[in-house]
Parts: C-alpha cells; structure tokens; sequence
C-alpha cells in the first residue's frame, strides 16, 4: 500500500526545500535602499532636468555650465581652503574663516586619491552628498507617515525654488544630508548616531548649531522618562563640532571671538529682523520694478513662516520643529545680505513635510499638476538664479 505522505530528503527535509537558516537574508541597507528607490528615482529626474534647462539656456548665451556649477561664488572660497587653508588674521585679503571646514577638507583629501581638479571633485562631492541627502530626506517621511509621503516629500525637496545649488559646489547637500539623517537617528533614538551627524552638521555651515539643538533638547527631554547615559551623552557631544569650530578660529587669530569678529566684516550680523523686515517692505511696498529673484527669495521666506505654523499644527516631532525652528530664527533675524537666504532655508526639508500630507490625500490629478508646477517652477529659477541673476545664489 503506497503513503500518501511526502518522501523526505536526509535529515527530514522534502526533496527541493530549503531549510529555514539557508534561505538568503539581504542586508538592511540594501533593503532600505531598495524602498527608497522610487525617491532617489524622482530625485535624479528633478535635477536632470533642472541640469538640462540649464545647459540650454547658457549654451544660448555661450556660457559654460560646469564653471558656473563648480566654481563661483561660494564654490570658490571653499576652494581655496582647499588649496591653501584658513588665513590667519581677520580682516585679512582673502579671509576665509567664516566658512565652516568639513567640505573643503573632504575636497581636499578625495582629491588626493582621485584624478581630476580639486573643482571637480568638490562638485562631484555635492552630487553624492544630494543623493545622501534625499535619501535621509525620504526616510524621515516613510519613518513617519508612510512610502508615499516619503517620496513626495523627497520631490518637494528636490523641486524647491533654488534645488540647483543641490547640484553646485557649495554645502547645502552636504548639510542636509547631515541633518536629516541626524533626526532620522533622533526619531529611532539613536542617540550617539544622532549626535555624532550633528558633529558633521556643526562642521559644514553655521546654521549646524540648529542640528545640534534637535538633538541636545530632545535627548535632555528623554531623560524625563528614566537616566540613559546615550542620551546625555549625545546631548553633551551634539554641539561639538560647532562649537569646536568656532573655539579654533579663536584660537587661530588669537582672540576669543574671532569668528564673530569675522562675520561682522561680512556684514552678519544678528539684528532681530530689522534687516529682514526693511528688505521685505522695499521689495513688496516701496519698489516699484523688484528684482524677480529678490521676490522670489521673500516668497520664500514668507511661505517658510507660514509652513513653520502649520507644522506646529500638524504636531510634528520636536526635533524636527526644533531644527526647523532654530533655522528660521537665524536666517530670519540676520542682519546679512537678503539674497542668499532662499538658499539658507533649503536643508529645513521637514517645512514641506505639511504639503506632502496634503498632497498624499489629494486626488490624483490634483497631486500631478501640484507636483508638475513645482518641478517646472524649480527648473526655471535655478536657472535664472546664475544666468540672469547677477549675485550669488
């Protein structure tokens, strides 16, 4: 009488199978990448675009994309710190200490093992640090609120207003990747990951003291529900690469405030809002033909305080409100110049994170126009940022 139950191989096994602990298991970074494809997917079309635009239009005026790209303006400050270091004195020709050290050092060493110029590398180092950054970008949305939002949310990001500098050699890449992937620690209470990106954060642009206060308050806060000692610890080491910055240039030109001393000669300083609210009324008010960018630049800064008040609505996560928070006090209440601060404002991604709500809850088409008239929007003023705009971005 034949069984009807199945043969099996040696050991107990059925012919065929595999045992449970043979079965492959994929790495949690390939896994997570694998989420966020659809984003970083996005991502690169946004900038491909906005990269396509652009080499059109300066091919009609016969000018070169990769100079305005790698070496204007702040792109090249920073490689001069490359190439040369940090002046010495303040006030000096060529004084250089109000730029923050992590991405002319990292230009600095990747291109000594590299081929290629020193611009070069630092462009291709902001490209890299763009995808970082979309990355930690959607992986705060998802963490929060789902794969959908997280994918809108890294759209907004890349279709902001002045995205073009995601693919320039300045910082703003670089930061946000810091950042962002410093809440994301935060929001997982990863605590020394949280501070140790804050350190970077604190090392690449001034505005990384906003990074360093999301982590110190919402780990000191933490401790409200019993003592962990990565909490305190990550509260302490957060504002160390900041701070430490500011403590060498001290040193550096034998003065304690050195580097304010500094960024007085640039003229920024914090006023409160004066400067801010003055620029804004002669713009909107009194001038009677505005630059289009300098509208733009207040738009941006109004709609920035606008989304800061929904977010307080929406409740988000306090580190997240903390960052944004700190950001918009300080750009808002410098008394620097007024044409940069659209730039200033694009690490502070989690202001979009409202719209991405709303746009995840809205009818399809609605989503597709809303989308398509960012994308479009933000194609056009990168480009009219550093081809019809006659200041840095």
């Amino acid at each position: 009488m034949s069984s009807t139950a199945p043969k099996t191989a040696p050991g107990g096994g059925i012919p065929g199978s595999r045992r449970p602990e043979s079965v492959p298991r994929r790495h949690p970074v390939a896994v997570a990448l694998r989420r966020a494809a659809p984003a970083l997917g996005a991502f690169l079309a946004v900038r491909l675009a906005g990269l396509l635009f652009l080499a059109l239009w300066a091919h009609h005026q016969d000018h070169g994309v990769w100079p305005i790209l790698a070496r204007q303006w702040d792109a090249k400050w920073y490689l001069g710190i490359a190439d040369h270091g940090y002046a010495r004195r303040v006030g000096s020709e060529g004084s250089n200490l109000a730029f923050f050290p992590l991405h002319p050092v990292l230009v600095k060493v990747v291109a000594a093992v590299t081929p290629g110029t020193r611009a070069t590398t630092g462009l291709c180092l902001a490209v890299a640090a763009s995808f970082a950054a979309a990355w930690g970008v959607f992986a705060v949305g998802d963490r929060l609120h789902g794969r959908r939002v997280g994918v809108l949310l890294t759209i907004l990001w890349a279709a902001y207003p002045v995205g073009l500098v995601q693919w320039m050699g300045y910082t703003e890449s670089l930061f946000t990747a810091c950042a962002a992937w410093s809440l994301y620690a935060v929001l997982g209470r990863r605590w020394l990951w949280a501070a140790a990106l804050a350190v970077l954060a604190g090392l690449t642009r001034p505005t990384g003291v906003a990074v360093a206060a999301a982590v110190t308050v919402t780990a000191l806060l933490s401790l409200r529900r019993g003592f962990s000692a990565r909490a305190l610890s990550a509260a302490l080491l957060a504002p160390l690469g900041w701070c430490g910055f500011l403590a060498w240039v001290g040193w550096r030109v034998g003065r304690w405030d050195g580097y304010f001393a500094e960024q007085r000669l640039w003229s920024n300083e914090m006023d409160g809002g004066l400067r801010t609210l003055r620029e804004i009324r002669q713009l909107l008010v009194r001038d009677a033909t505005p630059h289009l960018f300098l509208v733009l630049v207040t738009a941006v800064l109004i709609a920035s305080v606008a989304l800061f008040a929904l977010s307080v609505r929406d409740r988000q996560p306090l580190p997240l409100l903390v960052f944004t928070g700190v950001l918009l006090v300080i750009v808002l209440t410098s008394g620097g110049v007024y044409f940069p601060r659209a730039r200033y404002l694009l690490p502070a991604f989690p202001l979009l994170l409202p719209l991405a709500l709303r746009l995840a809850h809205a009818p399809r088409r609605h989503r597709v126009l809303a989308l398509s008239t960012a994308v479009a929007g933000s194609v056009y003023w990168g480009a009219h940022m550093v081809l019809v705009w006659t200041g840095a971005p």
